[in-house]
This record gives C-alpha cells, structure tokens and sequence, in this order.
C-alpha cells in the first residue's frame, strides 16, 4: 500500500495535481513559521531591549538596605547584582560669598551598574545637552562625580571643577549625556550627580532621618534567558511577604515602566494578531486546495473501485499521500521561513541596533506541526468523501451526497482551526474574539449569498442582456459551489482588510500616544512673578503657546473624614503616597490626553471643593466616585469631593497630575507652576535654552526627558517596521486564498464554456458573461468583507488594544473594487486559455 502511494504521490506530482495544494501548504507554513522565528526573536529582544530603561531585569526598591540574605541568594542563583544610594540634596560649589547651591539628584553606583545598557558620557556640555556620548560601561571612580549639563550653569562650574556634596569634595570629571534607567527615577525632578558607592559614607548625607532610596538590581548572566530572575522574583516576593517585611517593593518592566509596557503589550497583540490571521488563511486556503485535489481525482477514484480496490484501501492510500504531501510541504515551509526571517532582519537593519537571540526550536516544531494540524483538520474531509465514491461514477458523471462521518470531519477541522488559533496567538482573548468573528462572519456570509442567489433568480429576466442571463444562470446552476466561493473570498479579503485597518490605526494610535513632538524638557519651581518672564523666553526659544499650570504641594490627610496614615494601607505603594506629598493642580478644563472614564468634570462653583483623579492612583488608593479627600497644603485644609475618574496616556510625556482641584477652591493655596515643552534638538539649542532661563532664575529646575522619548521612540520604530514586514506574509497567504476561491470551479466552467461554444456562443458572449458572473461574486464578497472587517476590528480596538475606533466609509469602497478585480482578474486568468482554443478540444481536455 505504501509503494502504491508514493507511486501515485509522483504520478500526481508529474501532472500537476499536488501542485497548488503542495504550493498552499509551504505559503501557509512558511508565513506562519517566518512569522513565529521572528516574534520569538523579536519578543525576546524587545524585552530584553526594553529592560534597558530600568539599567536590570529587576529592580527590588527599599527604604532600608536590602537584606544579606537576599544577596546572597541571588548569587547563589548565579544573577548579577548592582547597587544605587539615591536621595536629594544640595550641591555646592564656590566658596564663601561666592558659592552657590542647587538642589540635585545624588545617586551613588556600585561597579557594574548598569546590568542592562551603557551610560554615555561626554566633558563637552553642548553635546550633553543634546544626548551625544560616548557609551561605556564604567563608573564614577573614587574622588570624582558625574553630572548632568544643567547643573553647571546653576552652580556656575565647569568639567574639573570641585563641588561639595555634604562633607565631601568631588571633582567634576564627567557630563551624562545618557542614563538608561533614568526614567525610573524622572520623579526626582533634579539634576543628576552620580558618584562612586565607596565615596557615599564620607558625605555623611545618608542618615537616619535622610529620605533614602536603596536599590539593588538584578539581572540574569544571559540577556536572553531571564528565567532565573523569574524565579528569583517569585522566590523574593514569598519571603517579603512571609516576613510581612515593609518598605520594599519589586520593580520590573511591567509596573516599573508603564508607558514601555504599554507599548510591548500592544506590540505583542498585534503580533499575535498577525499570526492569527496567517494561520486562518492558511486553513482556508488548504481547505480550497483539498477541495479541488478532490473534485479532480473523483475519476481516478471510480477506477480504482472499478479495477478491485476497497473503500478503506482507496481511503490509506490518498490518506499516505496526503500526509507525504503535508510532511514534504510542513518541512518545506519551515526551511523558507527560516530564510525569509533572515530577510526581515536585514531589512530591518538599525532599527534593531542590538543582536537579537539566538533562534530556537520551537517556532520550528510549531510549523511542522501547523502544516500537518492544517492537513488534517482541512484536507481530511475531502480525502474521506473520495473513498466513498461509487463505482458507476465512471459511466454516470454523478457526485453521491457527502456520507454524515465525512461531514463530520468538518467538525473536527474545526477544532483543529480553534486549537492553531489559541496556540498562535498566545491570547486566549484575542484568539477568541478573532475565532468567533470569522466562524459568525463564515455563518453571515454564506447566508447572504444564498440570499442573494434567490434575489437573482427573480432578476434574471429583468435584464434583457444575453451576457446577464448567461452569468445569472451559471451562477443558479451550482449553488453551492457559488455560496463557497462568496464566502472564501469574502474571508480572505476580511483578514487582509483587518489587518489593513488595524494595522494603520494602531500605528496611529501608537504615534499618538508618544509622538514625535512630545514633550521633552520639563520646568519646575516656576514662581508666580516669573511667569510672563519665562513665558516670553521660551516663545523666544521656539516654543509655540507655553502652557504653565499651577503646581501645589498638598498632603492626604483623610478620606471621609477618617485619618489616613502609612498603617492605614497595606500594600507598599499605597503605603508610600500616604506618606508624601501630592503635586496637585487647578484649572477650569480638563487638560489634554486627560480622558474623563467616571462623573463628570467639575463646574468650579463658589463655596465649593470638587476633584478629578486619576483611576489607577484612586484604585491604589481605594477611592471611588463621592468620595472626600481632605489635603493639607501648608497649613491650608481643602475638604474636595471626587466628581470625576480620569485615564492618562503615560507615554505622551505630557504634564500629568494624579489630582485636580476647581481653581475656586484653592484660591488661597501657596502655588508655583511648572511646564511641559518640545524643543526641537539642533546642536546645542536645547542646552543654551536650559542655561539662559536657569541664569535668569536660578531658582528653576530645568529637566530634560528627551533620553526617554528616544527610548520610547526607537522600541516603537522597530515594532511598527516589524508590523510593516509581517503584513506582507499575510498578505501573500491572503492572495492565495483568493487565487484558491477562483480557481475551485476551475474545471467545471472549462467545460461549460466548452460545450456554450460548440451550442454557438461566441467568444465575445461568454467573456461577457464571465465577466459579469465575477463582478457579482467579487463584488458581493467585497462588501461583505469590509463590514465584517469594520465589525471585527471595532471589537478588537475597543476591547483588545484599547484604543479609539474610526469607522472609515472608505473600507467599504475599498472592499468593493479590491473584491470585483480579484474576482475578474482571477476569471480572467482562469478562462483566457479556453477562449483561444476550438470547442472540440476543450470538451476533450476537460
């Protein structure tokens, strides 16, 4: 039975017929498999990447000194460890009369910090303004600081200048020009001086009563394999909380860093997304292939049950064949993925300016297993009805009813087709939003075709046109033929319209929630009397309506008239905001990217103190809707009720405050006020604009974030490229299943044609006819397409990635004209051949 198979395997090799389904199988693997080798590497680089911007892979943040045994268990586990002291105070230089004091940021390092990405340094302050280094992976050495640009000017220094920190002098000995876990201490709103941890106990700066930050980072010995950080987390949390150990909190990508968590949680849906899609028009496309393996080997069949063979030896052996098919295929696809990953990078090219991971296995079994998931859950159904035809098909050319076992092999494909989707997305959610929207979209479409099928039938003689009533006619003559193609088509153009829509919008959403002209410099400590003076010097620097808002200094008191202190929480963060002051705001509107989630914005009537907070501080916080915050303000109380719940977009990097109060309320309440600007990088633009207004007011702090934006910049640059490159995977599966809707009646319509023609139809009627006939199919899978796509990806937006949803009319144009020509140029394709040749030798060919 095997040597009868592989005989007809090559039999059917040589005239062709694997041929498409051979093709459709490695398009399918291949796109999924590319698209698995690259998201394995790209998660994993992305998020080794991302961790830059903590300096580690996990960060565990104590009041106190973290404790020896938490060390040594780390090392124990063979993970590397880095320390940082951080806490403000004055920095002083001069002397006598002439010295001079600014607020900074002291942050003390231990050798090897950072454990992911580089400081870049440089004694050039014009090019520290603009984030221009050198990159190394050095430290301060004893006796010596680094400082940010800003703090020269305020202190009147220079590079090898001597500045005193508490008992210590240190010399300047370099500029930061880049700190890559910055962003995690961007709440210091000061400048930065790092200096070397040995240095940190002469100071005598760090106390008993000092507000101190101790910081010990953690990071695996490979920066591909974080598993045993993983472990050390989950080891580290058990005793935190079997000892009810306070003051400690464990920071990493996910809650350390929400604007970069963000942007990899949309990323990797996405990405999951693009999986699914490739792997539901793989299904479809092998299912059309097997189709028409089938209807083209219903002859061969009779013949062989004609010639003695049995129903279960016809069933082995195109059962052999098919997995020999599906094996040669699954391999094939991998090996073309794995290449095709390899373009991706190159194309790529700086966007991914580190090595990304080795590649691993899995994505390897995952195609080979794919391939042969789809073959059996999608070609076993047409392989079944084969065994069952009858014997008299070779003199009747008669089709028996599929059998109920092989209809219930549909079933199956089924399942199979919801188990690939959960194993490729990764998203139980958004596998089955995805699956439901095309299983109830299959439903619809097939409904409305047959629908529209009845509604020709009333119009066929309405029109009294030969090349209508032929196309009406054909499309009557087999029903269900017609019903499957609508709907294959309909589907394929559904997947490639989501993943158009959805792929542009969230782009948008994306660039949106960062974009390139966020904010990147920030100015605090503003004074009342310098607001026009610092208002005219930055419309002076380029900054179109600087926006100042009032900034005051208020501490939670009570909640309902119920004292709050640190006890009165447990959990550490909660903890911390009960024990420091707020940065709270007033103004009439609400400020823009500030989306109103719960109530309604406060109307600021006299006499009376309503607030708007932020949801994820009120959740921490346990506040909801009615309730009253009583803040102190430097000894001014204000009683404000909560009338609104607001949703900040954090990557925007624009002035946020977790709570505003109405302006009639805090009338009376000590206000300074601070801005949020982009300034464009030129040179030393950004760096002479931070000295001129620290000159003039040296009591400003002037803060540059623009290291962050670029951060959050390049990540996003490298996953909308990556989203770019996937699309064309899925868009080549998609126009195989379009080629594979078109082509099904391929051999059936030869044949019409041929006997049309010898009945004495022209050329001219039936091209006509055919043309007709597909601009109906083409144009009704069309515009079922886009309002299943319109409908789908409303859901997925709104419920998935979580952002706003246009309906765009264009889609519906869109689907219209894309599904008509892909419908007449594939019946063009299809039947240019027969037009050219005599009747005679089409009715003999087919």
């Amino acid at each position: 039975m095997f040597t009868q198979a592989l005989r007809m395997t090559a039999r059917d090799w040589r005239a062709g017929e694997l041929r498409f389904l051979l093709v459709a199988l490695i398009v399918a693997v291949s796109a999924l498999s590319s698209v698995g080798f690259f998201i394995d590497r790209l998660r994993t680089g992305l998020n080794r990447d991302a961790h830059q911007m903590l300096g580690a892979d996990l960060l565990v943040n104590a009041d106190n000194p973290v404790l020896p045994a938490w060390r040594e268990e780390a090392a124990r586990r063979g993970l590397l460890l880095a320390d940082t002291v951080s806490f403000p105070s004055m920095a002083q230089a001069g002397e006598g009369e002439d010295s001079r004091a600014q607020l900074a940021s002291i942050k003390a390092v231990s050798s090897g910090y950072p454990l992911r990405g580089q400081l870049s340094i440089t004694t050039n302050p014009d090019d520290a303004g603009a984030a221009i280094g050198r990159k190394t992976r050095a430290t301060p050495q004893p006796g010596t600081v680094w400082v940010d640009a800003n703090l020269l000017p305020a202190l009147q220094a220079k590079v090898g200048d001597t500045i005193q920190l508490g008992e210590s002098r240190l010399r300047i000995a370099q500029l930061i020009a880049a700190e890559p876990d910055k962003g995690a201490n961007f709440v210091n709103f000061a400048p930065r001086v790092m200096m070397a941890l040995e240095d940190l106990k002469a100071t005598g700066l760090v106390d008993d009563f000092a507000r101190v930050t101790f910081r010990m980072q953690v990071a695996a010995a490979s920066a591909n394999d974080v598993a045993p950080v993983r472990d050390y987390e989950r080891w580290l949390r058990a005793r935190i909380k079997d000892g009810n150990v306070r003051g400690v909190r464990i920071e990493t990508l996910e809650n350390g860093r929400p604007e970069m968590n963000a942007t990899l949680d949309r990323a990797d849906r996405f990405l999951s997304l693009v999986g699914l899609l490739s792997a539901m028009l793989a299904a479809v496309a092998v299912a059309m292939a097997a189709r028409r393996f089938m209807q083209r080997h219903l002859d061969a069949c009779a013949m062989l049950r004609c010639l003695g063979m049995t129903q279960n030896q016809v069933g082995a052996m195109y059962l052999l064949e098919f997995a020999l098919v599906g094996l040669a295929g699954s391999l094939a696809g991998v090996l073309v993925g794995f290449a095709a990953h390899f373009v991706l990078l190159q194309l790529l090219g700086s966007m991914i300016p580190t090595e990304l991971p080795p590649v691993s296995f899995l994505p390897a079994l995952q195609g080979v297993a794919t391939g042969m998931l789809l073959l059996v859950g999608f070609a076993l159904p047409p392989v079944l009805q084969l065994r069952n035809v009858p014997h008299n098909r070779v003199i009747r050319r008669e089709q028996a009813a599929p059998r109920p076992a092989a209809l219930a092999t549909y079933g199956l494909g089924v399942g199979v087709f919801l188990a690939l989707l959960l194993w490729q997305a990764g998203d139980p959610m958004l596998a089955l939003m995805t699956a439901g929207g095309f299983i109830g979209a299959f439903g619809v479409f097939a409904l409305v075709a047959w629908l529209g099928l009845q509604l020709l039938r009333r119009l066929r003689g309405s029109i009294r046109h030969q090349g209508w009533r032929f196309a009406v006619t054909s499309l009557q003559r087999r029903p269900g033929a017609t019903v499957v193609q609508v709907v294959s088509l309909a589907l394929g153009l559904m997947a490639l319209l989501l993943l158009t829509v959805v792929r542009g919008d969230l782009i948008d959403a994306w660039r949106v929630a960062t974009p390139v002209d966020a904010p990147n410099r920030f100015i605090i400590n503003i004074l009342p009397e310098q607001k026009t003076g610092v208002e005219q010097q930055l419309r002076a620097a380029g900054v179109r309506e600087p926006v100042l808002y009032p900034m005051i200094r208020g501490r939670l008191t009570a909640i309902n008239g119920k004292p709050v202190t640190r006890d009165t929480y447990q959990e550490d963060r909660a903890r911390g905001l009960a024990n420091r002051e707020f940065n709270l705001s007033t103004m009439l509107a609400a400020p823009q990217g500030n989306e109103i989630v719960e109530g309604s914005w406060y109307k600021d009537a006299p006499g009376v103190a309503e607030a708007s907070v932020e949801q994820g501080i009120a959740k921490t916080l346990g506040l909801k809707l009615g309730d009253v915050m009583r803040f102190d303000m430097g000894g001014l109380p204000v009683d404000a009720k909560i009338t609104s719940l607001r949703k900040l977009e954090w990557g925007s990097m624009r002035a946020n405050f977790f709570v505003i109060i109405n302006p009639s309320a805090m009338a009376n309440a000590p206000t300074t006020y601070m801005t949020a600007f982009h300034l464009k990088q030129e040179g030393a633009v950004g760096s002479r604009v931070a000295n001129s207004l620290t000159r003039a007011y040296p009591n400003l702090t002037v803060i540059d974030v623009s290291g962050i934006i670029r951060q959050l910049q390049d990540v996003l640059d490298q996953v909308v490229t990556a989203v770019e490159f996937l699309f064309l995977f899925t868009l080549a599966s998609g126009v195989l299943v379009l080629y594979a809707a078109l082509m099904g009646s391929q051999s059936e319509r030869t044949r019409e044609a041929g006997l049309l023609r010898a009945l004495g139809a022209t050329r001219q009627q039936l091209a006509q006819a055919q043309r007709i006939e597909f601009l109906l199919v083409g144009g009704l899978a069309g515009l079922l397409a886009a309002s299943g796509a319109a409908a789908l990806g409303w859901v997925l937006a709104t419920y998935q990635f979580k952002f706003p949803w246009v309906f765009e009319p264009g889609v519906w144009l869109a689907g219209l004209v894309v599904g008509a020509l892909c419908a007449i140029v594939g019946g063009w394709l299809g039947l240019r051949g027969v037009l050219r040749h005599p009747p005679l030798q089409t009715l003999r060919e087919a």
